[in-house]
């Protein structure tokens, strides 16, 4: 069935289809928004998806102000500079616009904006969020450009605590944006790599969401979907960056796989985080160099889950190992490198990405209960290359 514009009310508001940036003023003016910090990152504030924007709200004449000190991977910093932003601008709402990192930095200011305790006091663990003064929270617009995190769809964001330094999740129902602006067209400049690697993000996000234990039929259900459209929509994209169908239906799984993973994620999501935090690396490279991995390492766990997506996909053989393959070849159909050595990362820190991603809040929903030594087995079996030094794991 052709995309057409579409609003959707699950799991937020969400305007769907080409063109619908042009909507951005009412959308603000739904959320009661008169002057907005537009949120953004260094490399997107100078492309067209920033520029039309800005367009639009100067057609408007909404009193917005551009706040774009935010790195690939978010820090405090970058959140505390938003927030002195903010209130020096004496701003009313938030429009985080961009990818993961530029909408999970502009939740946080929002989040932030009228607070007076610290940000790490509403790290994701137990009822940290009751700490935060709700009636404070900014209201949020998000407007994804990357078909990949979901973070449009997401109550939490991943902010890079550089003083520890690890990510850490900070999380508040309040969080997820009032209104969601999900226009293929802004995603058509998005280079062959980088559509790839956030496309490859999402598929994870499913798949982890998917095999995470625990019963939630809901979840698996959009978690199966999103990995039927990836899987057959990402190639197109790649290969044809001016496609919107292709595009479009990219942005709509990127949102369901995150809706998905509201059940929970896994080691892969575990260990990326923490090569995010020590080396940099694009989180959705990251996911997408260590998927096959992890699948083989958790492959008994999931050999039931894996034979079914097997037949949702129309691989033969269904079973764990035929996923694999299916990946592997997936992976090299879009140019993913096999290994974290091609990216420049060793294994001479292993220990330590074993005892973070152990703390990570991903690993209790891994499909199976897995240890510091688990998962620096896994990073290193990324580093080398080496599938079979995983068949032992218990």
């Amino acid at each position: 069935m052709p995309l057409a514009n579409a609003n959707w009310n699950y799991p937020t508001t969400i305007w769907f289809g080409n063109g619908r940036i042009a909507e951005l003023p009412a959308a603000c003016a739904q959320l009661g928004i008169t002057r907005p910090l537009l949120v953004t990152d260094h490399a997107l504030v100078e492309l067209d998806p920033a520029r039309i924007s800005r367009e639009v709200l100067d057609r408007s004449g909404l009193a917005y102000q551009l706040y774009s000190d935010v790195k690939g991977n978010p820090t405090d910093d970058n959140v505390e500079g938003g927030v002195d932003c903010y209130r020096q601008n004496r701003c009313d709402g938030v429009i985080a616009l961009g990818g993961g990192s530029a909408l999970d930095a502009g939740k946080a200011i929002a989040l932030m904006a009228g607070q007076s305790r610290p940000l790490w006091d509403f790290i994701d663990v137990d009822d940290n969020w009751t700490r935060a003064d709700a009636s404070a929270i900014a209201p949020i617009i998000a407007i994804p450009t990357t078909a990949g995190t979901g973070s449009e769809v997401g109550r939490a964001a991943v902010i890079l605590d550089q003083a520890a330094p690890g990510k850490k999740i900070i999380f508040h129902p309040r969080m997820l944006p009032g209104i969601i602006i999900s226009d293929p067209q802004l995603s058509l400049g998005l280079p062959a790599n980088i559509t790839a690697w956030t496309g490859i993000d999402a598929l994870v996000h499913a798949i982890e969401a998917y095999c995470a234990p625990g019963f939630h039929p809901m979840a698996d259900a959009i978690a199966i979907e999103a990995i039927r459209m990836i899987t057959q929509y990402l190639p197109i994209a790649v290969a044809d960056g001016s496609n919107l169908e292709a595009r479009g239906q990219m942005l709509v799984a990127a949102s369901m796989g995150a809706t998905a993973f509201q059940k929970g994620l896994g080691s892969i999501h575990s260990v990326a985080h923490q090569l995010g935090a020590l080396y940099d690396i694009q989180h959705g490279l990251a996911n997408a160099i260590l998927l096959p991995y992890g699948l083989r390492q958790n492959a008994d766990a999931i050999e039931d889950r894996m034979a079914h997506l097997c037949l949702v996909l129309g691989i033969e053989n269904p079973g764990s190992e035929a996923m694999i393959d299916y990946i592997l070849s997936l992976r090299e159909q879009l140019d993913i490198p096999n290994t974290l050595a091609q990216v420049g990362i060793d294994d001479s820190r292993a220990g330590d990405i074993g005892r973070m991603a152990l703390a990570d809040p991903s690993t209790p929903t891994n499909a199976r209960v897995v240890s510091a030594g688990d998962l620096e087995k896994l990073f290193r079996a990324a580093v080398h290359g080496d599938m079979d030094s995983l068949d032992d794991t218990p």
